[in-house]
């Protein structure tokens, strides 16, 4: 039996959106008012999960919710997230990057304080491309001479 986490209504009266990207994850956020939940949406599996659960650690989690402990509004806003691609960690930075850009649509005046912590710089590194002649991106095959 599957249960639905998401029982609100995202609408443009009581929710404020983001996207987020790292390494290969992307990730939709919407900031939701009058509800407490934080429910995310697996693309590859299309199943809902707690936050919490999905995200397995608690470092990856605190993470998650620094944009809005740092913006002092704890509890005020439920987070609902559609994350594809990427692993946990990428998709965790994912998420915290599209949280810190709805709280700029919530209160253009967080600006200073979200851009001082360094979360509204988007983290460009990504994976490296595999080169013909090498096994991986700079990794070649031993050289022999015979």
């Amino acid at each position: 039996m599957i249960t639905k986490l998401k029982d609100f209504r995202i609408g443009f009266d009581n929710a404020y959106y983001g996207t987020g990207r790292r390494k290969e994850s992307i990730a939709r956020v919407w900031l939701l008012r009058n509800t407490d939940k934080m429910v995310i949406k697996a693309k590859d599996s299309c199943k809902e999960f707690p936050m919490k659960d999905y995200l397995q650690r608690d470092s990856l989690f605190s993470k998650v919710l620094y944009p809005i402990k740092l913006a002092g509004l704890d509890g005020k806003f439920g987070i609902y997230a559609t994350v594809e691609g990427g692993g946990i960690s990428g998709q965790a930075e994912a998420i915290m990057y599209g949280v810190a850009k709805a709280l700029l649509k919530y209160n253009p005046d967080l600006r200073q304080t979200l851009k001082k912590a360094g979360l509204l710089k988007r983290d460009s590194r990504e994976k490296e491309r595999k080169k013909y002649g090498l096994m991986k991106a700079r990794k070649g095959y031993r050289w022999s001479k015979r």
